[in-house]
């Protein structure tokens, strides 16, 4: 069964990892280590609180049981678990990349992650 890990970023982050073969990770990743994960049931937190009012960003789906035991799960904001990658991934880890746009309310509109597109 796959258990399904999110990632946030930029479309031009993520087509430089196309373009490299390698996602290294964002600033935040890079200042912290690692390359920060969410659950489904995180994302829209994580969207909310760390990407406010940001357009052009991605959703990029990855099977957390891909990673190996680069994936590690550590409490983080409010002592949840959270997947963090301590190594690079590959763009042809994803599941799937999907766009994650504004609503009008300023608020991001999630895809589903249940169908792939």
């Amino acid at each position: 069964m796959t258990q399904l890990i999110l990632k946030i970023l930029t479309v031009t982050e993520w087509r430089a990892a196309e373009q490299a073969g390698a996602f290294r990770g964002s600033g935040i990743d890079l200042t912290d280590g690692y390359i920060h994960f969410s659950t489904p049931v995180q994302a829209e937190e994580t969207a909310a609180k760390h990407f406010a009012g940001q357009r052009d960003l991605v959703l990029v789906a990855v099977d957390a049981e891909t990673l190996g035991a680069s994936l590690k799960w550590e409490v983080s904001r409010g002592g949840a678990l959270f997947p963090h990658l301590y190594g690079t991934l590959a763009p042809a880890q994803a599941l799937w990349v999907k766009p994650l746009g504004l609503g009008a309310d300023g608020k991001h509109v999630f895809p589903s992650w249940r169908t792939n597109p």
